[in-house]
């Protein structure tokens, strides 16, 4: 069976799951085999590869839970061990995993031998330091590399497996084995790494192709541990350099910061972008930033050592792209891109891969830096009850660390709890990513994102059979993370989500578009908000749907209590029904709870819908309030809804299983009717809110204006607007499209569209005209 591009084989004969990263931490070196073979591996550059060798089997630090992690891969390993044939004469080495051409089963034939030496390497493994074992991996490497994997090969099928997925793979073996191979041995097996590997500027398939971001980083990684096996001082430090760009004169350096809207890589306010449309903090950015804790972690303590302004640019985006966006261990979905629909990468499975990737940062940092990052790792460590990091029930989920089971990781978590590290605490924030159109809004006890695109950022990342149902997951999705829910995003949600009634959305409930697949950006550039401070925001999209039926002027304005949603110029030309859901929440298995409206129970028989009329509250017990600002026909449903993974991916080396998941779910839909003309719509979600909060929350805020021009609320004394055009609302006049916030004598912008020059904004007759030229939706204040 295929693995993964980025995930490792799960155990026995199942399909990929663990995502494959470097950031595994390692351990000491394997109990002596009977005989040891003299090693190939230069002494000058072997500290290189003992490090990389330790990121895959660990430090040998003993504890119960290391020793139920090493249980689990040793189970997989000797499975795999045992179903391995040597026999060779054109025989696979796995009778499911046939040999030929192409790269469909190669590099799941890697991950299997991976398990097996990373077993056979780690004290205490089941088979550990076994010779009869080595001798078996030996001639697996060989089978493998003369009908599989050599210089002669050509690239059928993914680039990727044979530039990237592949050498990892055979890196990790290797690493954990060279000291049994001879120099010529390792030649042989690293000469198809050289021939696609050996420049990491570029695609070896296309050399008009300058790699970047997450692709470029695991090539210069690739690089410098393949060239100190070898002894090449030249390929490893092409792949130094290659970190930075300094072939390209840094056009392309993997740490630089973007000042500009999309494109691959990081950008100045925190945001990450890959597929030069997509934000992916929550995947590509991730295993960037594990290469390069991988590239410190080796070259550390040598002759090859990281400049120190390198290696601390690398720490600050832990703190400035990533922590933002986790969430009680996990990434929040709309960073996520199409791995929203891979089986064996929730944003539990991405969270675990992260935390490891801070941790081994942190063994090479010191000071504050070192005390930050430890506390980052903690706080996910500590928030993460849904998935515990420290305890892996199942090989196949949640091993926080790079593949199938992380001994290491455990281990380097372990060392540093018991440093004494202290958890980070949490702290209000919110936050805009103007040039990845995200936003966050932290709470004390809850968080929120928005799932939203633009004419710069994609409405969706469908590819390679994946994400096949996220036809409206940039349509304005409001996400939303409580502590007692933990796993709801990570528990079956995807594939059995109604995918047409996405919480925040407004959709006709037609077709999905017949087309549906790729990366489209979206066809209006008025996505973003300003930020008042930790507690206060505004975020405004004008949407379009993807037949251009439907349009409609949207905004969410986030406080400490919630957030109001407003709705208006609502109109559609389509013969379908328009609708808004306020909520489509994930109850588990079998879930339970109230639903009450106006002090009235609502009937939740499953599959019944009830007609809610003109309600002036909603209550969901264990997850919120919700307030309803104006009149409006309310549709409550609780239903059970069954689908699979392999629905949604079908992708050749990710597919899901088809095992059905059922799950139930509460929706809350505002009904518009077919062909509405501007109709509007106006309510607060408030995640967490007893009955008692619900009721209360209306003195919190006051709607101002809810019109296609301006949506405003007034929160305390600031009022929080989105200007779609000129306009004014509560003695403030904006010159064009704007998002505003006004307190005492300070005023905060911002330009959603990113293409002005500048806004005009007149308060009580005092105009002030704010440069937004080149700041790409950032807010810029000044004082009144």
């Amino acid at each position: 069976m295929p693995v993964n591009r980025r995930n490792a084989l799960r155990g026995g004969a199942l399909a990929a799951a663990s995502t494959v990263f470097l950031t595994r931490p390692a351990f000491a070196a394997p109990a002596a085999p009977a005989a040891r073979a003299a090693s190939g591996v230069p002494t000058a550059t072997a500290p290189i590869v003992a490090a990389y060798r330790q990121l895959q089997t660990g430090i040998n630090r003993p504890s119960p839970e290391r020793a139920e992690a090493l249980a689990n891969l040793g189970r997989v390993a000797k499975a795999y061990n045992a179903s391995l044939s040597v026999a060779g004469g054109g025989a696979p080495l796995w009778t499911d995993l046939p040999l030929g051409p192409g790269s469909d089963y190669t590099t799941s034939m890697y991950a299997r031998l991976r398990a097996i030496a990373v077993d056979w390497g780690t004290p205490g493994g089941a088979l550990s330091g076994d010779p009869v074992v080595l001798d078996r991996i030996k001639s697996a490497l060989e089978l493998i590399y003369a009908s599989q994997y050599n210089e002669n090969v050509g690239e059928i099928g993914n680039w990727y497996t044979y530039e990237i997925g592949i050498p990892y793979y055979l890196l990790h073996t290797l690493s954990v084995v060279a000291d049994q191979l001879t120099a010529d041995q390792l030649a042989r097996y690293l000469a198809p790494v050289k021939r696609f590997v050996g420049n990491p500027n570029r695609r070896a398939n296309n050399a008009s192709v300058v790699e970047t971001g997450a692709n470029r980083a695991d090539k210069a990684l690739i690089s410098i541990v393949s060239g100190a096996m070898l002894g090449d001082a030249a390929w490893i430090k092409t792949g130094i350099d290659a970190l930075t760009d300094v072939a390209g004169g840094g056009a392309a350096s993997v740490v630089a910061k973007l000042d500009r809207a999309a494109g691959d890589g990081f950008h100045v306010d925190g945001s990450f972008i890959q597929h030069d449309t997509i934000p992916y903090p929550g995947h590509y950015g991730i295993v960037l930033l594990t290469a390069l804790a991988g590239a410190i972690h080796v070259t550390q303590g040598t002759e090859y050592l990281l400049p120190q302004a390198l290696k601390d640019k690398i720490y600050a985006l832990v703190g400035d792209s990533f922590a933002p966006f986790v969430y009680a261990g996990a990434l929040m979905e709309p960073v996520r891109g199409r791995m929203l629909s891979r089986q064996g990468e929730t944003g539990h499975d991405i969270g675990h891969q992260l935390t490891v990737a801070t941790l081994v940062l942190a063994r090479t940092a010191s000071g504050k830096t070192k005390t930050d990052l430890n506390a980052l790792a903690a706080k996910w460590i500590k928030e993460g009850t849904y998935a515990p990091f420290l305890k892996i029930p199942d090989p196949e989920r949640f091993a926080p660390g790079p593949d199938l089971v992380a001994t290491p990781g455990i281990e380097f978590a372990q060392a540093m709890l018991a440093s004494g590290a202290r958890p980070a605490r949490v702290v209000a924030t919110h936050r805009v990513f103007g040039q990845q159109d995200r936003m966050v809004h932290v709470t004390d006890d809850w968080s929120a994102s928005l799932g939203v695109s633009s004419t710069r950022i994609s409405r969706y990342e469908s590819i390679n059979g994946q994400n096949l149902k996220g036809y409206h997951v940039g349509d304005g999705v409001l996400y939303t993370f409580l502590p007692n829910a933990k796993g709801h995003y990570t528990d079956a949600y995807w594939p059995t989500v109604d995918p047409l009634l996405l919480p925040g959305t407004t959709e006709n409930d037609g077709p999905v578009d017949p087309k549906f697949g790729g990366v489209p950006v979206g066809p209006n550039a008025h996505t973003g908000g300003v930020r008042w401070d930790d507690k206060h925001g505004a975020f405004a999209m004008d949407f379009t749907s993807w037949d251009g039926s439907l349009v409609a002027k949207k905004s969410w304005f986030f406080t400490p209590s919630g957030i109001v949603c407003l709705g208006a110029g609502i109109t559609s030309t389509s013969a379908s029904n328009v609708r808004t859901t306020i909520e489509n929440r994930n109850l588990g298995e079998g879930g339970r709870g109230a639903l009450t409206a106006d002090f009235r129970r609502v009937p939740t028989d499953l599959g019944q819908a009830s007609a809610l009329r003109r309600p002036h509250w909603v209550h969901l017990e264990d997850v919120g309030g919700y307030v309803l600002l104006e009149d409006a026909s309310v549709t409550a449903l609780r239903e059970d809804r069954t689908g699979a993974w392999r629905d949604i991916d079908t992708g050749a080396n990710t597919k899901g299983t088809t095992t059905p998941n059922t799950r139930r779910y509460q929706k809350l839909v505002l009904e518009h009717g077919v062909k509405p003309v501007n109709a509007s719509y106006a309510y607060a979600v408030l995640p967490g809110a007893s009955v008692v909060g619900t009721l209360t929350s209306s003195w919190a805020w006051r709607v101002l204006s809810n019109t296609a021009v301006v949506q405003a609320v007034r929160v305390a004394d600031t009022t929080l607007a989105n200007f779609f055009a000129a306009g004014s609302v509560d003695g403030v006049r904006v010159s064009g499209p704007a998002s505003v916030a006004i307190g005492w004598r300070q005023l905060a912008v911002s330009d959603p569209t990113q293409t002005q020059d500048s806004v005009t904004v007149t308060v009580h007759g005092k105009s002030v005209t704010v440069p937004v030229k080149g700041t790409f939706g950032a807010t810029q204040v000044v004082r009144l």
